[in-house]
């Protein structure tokens, strides 16, 4: 969470120094518009990391739950005196 709120303090702050440069209008809007077009692509960068390390954790949690089941059913079944 504090990482999208320091990316967006950063957008802020940039879209603020270019509105207060002097420049035409026209040369200040492009500049707007590029750092839209990067910070979008920055957000998601951000977002498709934060997915895989998702996916990554879930992966890993369901390998663990199926190990316990196969382990309790092992515990059951010795405990039931059946293979």
């Amino acid at each position: 969470m504090r990482s999208g709120k320091v990316l967006l303090g950063v957008a802020v702050g940039a879209v603020l120094g270019v509105l207060f440069a002097p420049a035409k209008g026209s040369v200040t809007r492009k500049k707007i518009t590029r750092m839209g077009v990067d910070r979008t692509n920055d957000a998601k960068e951000l977002i498709n990391k934060n997915i895989d390390a998702v996916a990554e954790e879930y992966s890993s949690i369901k390998e663990g739950g199926l190990d316990l089941v196969h382990k309790i059913e092992k515990d059951v079944a010795s405990v039931v005196g059946t293979k």
